[in-house]
């Protein structure tokens, strides 16, 4: 049970959202077309946010593997198929440093660059309130279906807000992680480059297993529940909030089941909902098929316009 319960963090598959682009126009309302730069938006936020919680599963999976970090009494064998890594516990900060080496072992993506995790000597993951920070160094994130690939740089602080191990779920009724930083620079495959803002939690429970539940922290102009900030690949300032909580369920594969998310710009407004069959209704988990997602977007005359895809 302990060893199912360890590796689910390096299972949890994440979402790279497909879009299809078309030409800036006008609608038959009249009004500006923002559905090429809509599903770009949605489309770059998602992979930045789930490739950043992919990290996490690693960067969970690393440290409950390592006694040297938890404060367990000896080590456990873990594993990252794209990965090697390497662990001082000597130094202080002691450090995890994981190197993705490109192997394509995930299906959908390869990713290279250096992760390194730091935790001052002293610190005890498993304790409430214990800190640490992530630092990505050129992280490549390359979708193999269009080749496309988005780089990130900079540093995240987690925190384990209520203390505990995710191996020693369902024993805890629920573990609660917090990601946030100020500086995470992304690189876009046209070559643009902007520094975005997070301020998301985590919140591990058990239902027939692990449950991860992924809500927004911030506040800000009227809007709750921000979880990513900053200006977008077209320059635009903009914000998305997660509106209804993400949900990724074990027994779902640790698919994203529901969920839904809303995007803020100069130009448009736009929602994400996640967790429908191709009609766009929700589906039931576990589900064997593919799952939908409903992509609404709204101009300044107020007009919906809505598109729904696979993901």
């Amino acid at each position: 049970m302990k060893a199912r319960l360890l590796s689910f963090t390096a299972l949890i598959l994440s979402v790279s959202l497909v879009f299809t682009a078309c030409k800036k126009d006008k609608t038959d309302t009249g009004e500006t077309d923002f559905t090429a730069q809509s599903n770009t938006q949605a489309d770059d936020q998602s992979r930045f946010s789930n490739e950043s919680d992919a990290v996490a599963n690693d960067v969970n999976t690393q440290l409950e593997a390592t006694a040297g970090f938890t404060g367990r009494v000896e080590n456990v064998q873990s594993f990252i198929c794209d990965a090697t890594v390497a662990v001082d516990t000597s130094s202080n900060p002691r450090t995890i440093t994981i190197t993705y080496n490109g192997t394509n072992c995930l299906g959908n993506r390869t990713r290279t660059g250096v992760v390194i995790v730091s935790m001052a000597q002293g610190v005890r993951w498993k304790n409430p309130g214990a800190i640490l920070n992530v630092t990505y160094q050129n992280l490549r994130i390359t979708r193999l279906s269009d080749n496309k690939s988005i780089t990130i740089n900079g540093t995240q602080t987690y925190t384990n807000v209520s203390g505990g191990l995710l191996i020693n779920l369902p024993i805890l009724t629920s573990i609660t992680h917090t990601i946030t930083s100020s500086n995470m620079s992304v690189t876009f495959d046209d070559g643009s480059q902007r520094t975005w803002q997070v301020a998301r939690q985590r919140v591990f429970t058990y239902s027939g297993g692990v449950v991860v539940t992924v809500t927004g922290m911030q506040a800000a102009g009227g809007i709750t529940g921000i979880a990513e900030w900053g200006t977008n690949r077209f320059g635009s300032p903009f914000t998305t909030a997660i509106t209804q909580p993400l949900v990724f369920r074990q027994d779902c594969s640790f698919r994203l089941t529901a969920g839904k998310v809303a995007h803020t710009t100069n130009n448009f407004n736009s929602t994400v909902t996640f967790g429908l069959n191709a009609t766009g209704n929700p589906t039931t988990c576990p589900g064997t098929g593919t799952y939908y997602m409903k992509i609404v977007w709204t101009g300044p005359l107020g007009v919906a316009h809505t598109a729904i895809l696979p993901y």
